[in-house]
């Protein structure tokens, strides 16, 4: 059975309403990712949030009352696309003010034209889009551990010791995608495999 991507009940009451699409690797970037993320258990426990398992957000919206229409829209894209592969590039880090150690991806042609082509789709509809950036502003990543209650001194360590480049990424090829919803304290996800009509 598949993880939970959040299962803190703090986040879990954060994303109330919300939706997303998401990537869920499964097979050598989802075991760099978890190896990854058990160091960083490791070495702080509780003391940050992490999320329950591996996944690459391609958009967020907040309709709480239009799940459904976001349902179909994703449902469409998804038959519409190929299957994607993923390249663990780098661990890396968003700076305070998010304080997130993430996995770096790759910009491969399969995750450029799957961001670019979910933008065109939900162009077409007025659906409520969270924090979206354009393609070009966008970095493609894989959050492993959410360290905002981290003091100043003690995220730039952290950031610091974690961040490395590999000189051979893990990849794999990623042929679902799921829908992710968010409401009543829980996470309810749907998949979709890509390319099938």
């Amino acid at each position: 059975m598949a993880r939970d991507f959040m299962t803190d009940p703090g986040q879990l009451r954060d994303l109330e309403g919300q939706q997303y699409i998401v990537l869920r690797p499964t097979d050598a970037v989802m075991r760099e990712f978890d190896a990854v993320q058990d160091a960083a258990r490791r070495r702080l426990d509780d003391t940050v949030r992490y999320p329950g398992a591996a996944h690459v957000t391609l958009r967020g919206l907040y309709e709480p009352e239009r799940t459904e229409v976001v349902r179909e829209v994703v449902r469409e894209w998804a038959a519409k696309q190929h299957p994607i592969d993923l390249v663990f590039e780098a661990v890396d880090a968003f700076p305070a003010p998010w304080q997130i150690v993430i996995a770096r991806l790759g910009r491969t042609p399969g995750l450029l034209h799957a961001y670019a082509s979910l933008t065109a789709a939900l162009d077409r509809t007025d659906l409520r889009r969270i924090g979206e950036l354009a393609l070009e502003d966008w970095t493609f990543h894989l959050s492993a551990v959410y360290a905002k209650t981290l003091s100043p001194d003690d995220w730039e360590r952290l950031a610091a010791s974690t961040h490395h480049d590999y000189k051979t990424p893990a990849t794999e090829t990623v042929r679902e995608v799921e829908f992710v919803t968010y409401s009543n304290a829980a996470e309810h996800r749907e998949v979709f495999p890509l390319g099938t009509p």
